[in-house]
C-alpha cells in the first residue's frame, strides 16, 4: 500500500494536467463565473436606477441558457424534424445545424462593454466626425411610453454611423438590440457587436430552418420586452432615399404582437448627414446595379485613421452636421384594432412613411437639391430659401442654422465644390459629378417630390 511506484515523467505530467483541468472545470471556473456574474448583476441593478427603461432579465441571461431556450422551443424542434425529413439527414444532424444557427444569432450582452466602452466610443466618434443635432417631434411621448411595452426603433439606413449615433443618443433611456447584417461577422468586430447585444442575421437564405430559428429568437425577445432597433430597408440606401421595407423582421414582430403577451410600440427615426461616409462606394454600387461593396476593410480603416489624425491635429473640421429625428411613437395595438387583418406589407408601408416624414433636412443636402446646372451662384440663397419653405410647409423636420441664410449656404456649398460635385464657371455653377450630387440631394429631393405629387396642377408648393 505504501510502496513506491515508478512512472514515466510524461505520464506524471499527463495525470497532473488532467487533475488541473478537472479542478478548474469543477471548482475554479464555476467560482470565477459566479464572481463575475454577481458583479454583473450588481452593475445592472445600478444601471437600472438611472435608465428610463430598465434592462430586462432576458437580456442578461447567460448566452448558453438563451441558446438552449431557443433550441428547445417547440416550433424550432418542429422545424428541425421537418428539415431532417426534407434533407434526408438524421435528426441529430439537423439539431446540430439548428444549434449552429442559434449560436450565430444569439448575442451575449455585456453591460460593462455596452456602457463602459461602446457608448463612450460612440459619443466620442460621433462628436469627432460630426456636429450632432437631435430633433424630437414628441419628447414627452418617448418619456411616457408604457413601461411594459416592447419598443422597436424603425430607422432609415444611410451609413454605418447610424448604429453609432442611435446607440449613444438613446443610452440614457435604454439599451438597444440591433439586427446586424453579415458585414459585421468579422473577428474581433463580431465579438464586440455581440457583447453589445446585437444579433446577426443573414439577409438572403432559402433555409427554412434558419429562418425559423431567427423568427423564434426575435419573437422571444419581443415577448420579453427587449428594446430593438431595426433597419427595415435591409441594407444601406444606394440612392440616398428612404426605400420600401423588407418584411421579415416586421412579420416576426407582428405575429408575436398578435398574441397579446406584451404591447409593441414602434418609434420612427430619421437620420441625416451633411456627408455620408460611404457615399462614393454606394453611388458606385448603385451604378453597377449590384449590392456589392468592393472596398476592403483595411483600406476603409486606414482612411478613417487618417481623418481622425487630421481632426485631432486641427487640420480638418469634420464632415459637417448630422441630425437624428425621433418621430411620434406608433403603438401597434390601435392599428390592429382598426384593421384586425393588418399584414406586414401594410405595416411596412405605414412605418416607412412615418420614417420618411422625420428624415431631417440639413444644409448640404438642401443646397445640393437647390443647385441647377448653369445657375448663377448669386441666385442660390433665394432658391435654397424657397425649397426650405416648401419643406417646412410639408411638415418636414428642418435642422438648419439660425440667422442670415447667405453665410450658411456658402458654407454648405464649399464641400460640394471641394469634392468635385460642382465647379464654378464665371459667376455660375456647373454640375461636375451628377450621380454623387444626386445622392447628396436625395433626402431633400424625396421630400420635394412628395410635395409636388400632392400639389394640384397650376399651384405652387407652400401657397
Amino acid at each position: 500500500m505504501l510502496g513506491t511506484v515508478e512512472i514515466p515523467v510524461w505520464l506524471l505530467v499527463l495525470i497532473v494536467a488532467f487533475a488541473a483541468v478537472t479542478f478548474a472545470s469543477h471548482f475554479l471556473f464555476p467560482s470565477v463565473r459566479w464572481f463575475f456574474r454577481r458583479r454583473m448583476e450588481k452593475a445592472v441593478a445600478q444601471l437600472n436606477t438611472r435608465l428610463a427603461r430598465p434592462i430586462v432579465p432576458f437580456k442578461v441571461l447567460e448566452r448558453h441558457d438563451r441558446i438552449q431556450q431557443l433550441l428547445y422551443d417547440p416550433q424550432v424542434l418542429g422545424a428541425v424534424l421537418a428539415h431532417a425529413r426534407e434533407a434526408q439527414v438524421p435528426r441529430n444532424v439537423a439539431f446540430e445545424l439548428a444549434r449552429r444557427y442559434a449560436r450565430e444569432i444569439v448575442p451575449g450582452f455585456s453591460a460593462s462593454v455596452y456602457f463602459g466602452f461602446s457608448v463612450r466610443v460612440a459619443r466620442w466618434l460621433s462628436r469627432l466626425l460630426y456636429r450632432v443635432e437631435v430633433k424630437a417631434q414628441d419628447d414627452d411621448g418617448l418619456s411616457t411610453l408604457d413601461p411594459e411595452a416592447t419598443v422597436v426603433f424603425v430607422i432609415n439606413h444611410r451609413s454605418n454611423m447610424d448604429y453609432v449615433l442611435v446607440t449613444w443618443l438613446v443610452s440614457r433611456r435604454m439599451t438597444l438590440s440591433y439586427a446586424v447584417g453579415e458585414w459585421a461577422r468579422i473577428w474581433p468586430l463580431s465579438a464586440l457587436i455581440r457583447a453589445m447585444g446585437a444579433y446577426f442575421i443573414r439577409r438572403r437564405t432559402p433555409d427554412a430552418l434558419y429562418r425559423k430559428v431567427l423568427e423564434r429568437y426575435v419573437q422571444t425577445a419581443t415577448a420579453e420586452g427587449v428594446a430593438q432597433a431595426i433597419f427595415p430597408e435591409g441594407g444601406l440606401s444606394l440612392t440616398g432615399r428612404v426605400g420600401p421595407a423588407r418584411l421579415g423582421l416586421l412579420s416576426y414582430i407582428l405575429t408575436e404582437a398578435r398574441k397579446g403577451s406584451r404591447p409593441v410600440v414602434f418609434v420612427p427615426v430619421g437620420l441625416g448627414y451633411d456627408r455620408v461616409l460611404e457615399d462614393q462606394i454606394l453611388v458606385t454600387a448603385d451604378a453597377a446595379g449590384v449590392r456589392r461593396f468592393k472596398a476592403r476593410l483595411s483600406l476603409v480603416m486606414l482612411h478613417v485613421a487618417r481623418m481622425l489624425w487630421r481632426r485631432l491635429w486641427g487640420r480638418w473640421n469634420g464632415f459637417g452636421q448630422a441630425a437624428v429625428s425621433f418621430g411620434r411613437p406608433v403603438p401597434l395595438a390601435p392599428l390592429l384594432e382598426a384593421d384586425p387583418g393588418l399584414g406586414p406589407e401594410a405595416l411596412g408601408v405605414r412605418l416607412m412613411a412615418a420614417v420618411r416624414a422625420v428624415v431631417p433636412v440639413l444644409p448640404v443636402p438642401l443646397v445640393a437639391a437647390a443647385v441647377e446646372d448653369g445657375m448663377a451662384e448669386a441666385d442660390l440663397p433665394d432658391r435654397v430659401a424657397a425649397l426650405a419653405g416648401a419643406a417646412r410647409a410639408a411638415g418636414a423636420v428642418l435642422a438648419l442654422p439660425e440667422g442670415p441664410i447667405a453665410p450658411w449656404v456658402a458654407a454648405a456649398l464649399a464641400p460640394l465644390l471641394a469634392r468635385g460635385m460642382l465647379r464654378r464657371e464665371g459667376a455660375g455653377l456647373r454640375v461636375a459629378n451628377a450621380p454623387l450630387l444626386a445622392f447628396q440631394a436625395a433626402p431633400v429631393q424625396q421630400i420635394l417630390d412628395a410635395v409636388a405629387a400632392k400639389t394640384p396642377q397650376g399651384e405652387t408648393a407652400g401657397t
